[in-house]
């Protein structure tokens, strides 16, 4: 799926605002989204290190406005934590040589409360 399809839209409640201090975001995704093509387009579209993606199905509320009754749409919400303490990775490659990993990520992510 293509980054942009998959995060529709920021939820912005007390709690989701709350969870911004410790590093989880929240955001409203496509219904058929998996875990991964979460993963994958929050780390394309923030430049962030994603660290675990937790979802959840919200299902629609019933409403009735005078004799007529119906039901708003089931959505998914994806609660996504970033690494906030970003630092360089280091692994023995070949012959024993120890690599660095020089991949730049942020600490947050910025546009959350502009999208």
């Amino acid at each position: 799926m293509v980054a942009e399809n998959v995060i529709l839209a920021p939820v912005v409640t007390e709690r989701s605002s709350a969870d911004m201090q410790v590093g989880k975001y929240t955001f409203k995704v496509a219904k058929n989204a998996t875990k991964v093509d979460i993963k994958n387009a929050v780390e394309k579209l923030f430049e962030v290190k994603v660290l675990k993606v937790n979802t959840v199905t919200v299902n629609g509320k019933e409403k009735r406005v005078g004799v007529h009754s119906g039901k708003t749409s089931d959505w998914k919400k994806a609660i996504v934590t970033i690494d906030t303490n970003v630092s360089e990775m280091k692994y023995l490659g070949k012959g024993g040589k120890e690599v660095k990993l020089s991949k730049k990520y942020k600490d947050s992510i910025d546009e959350f409360l502009g999208a």
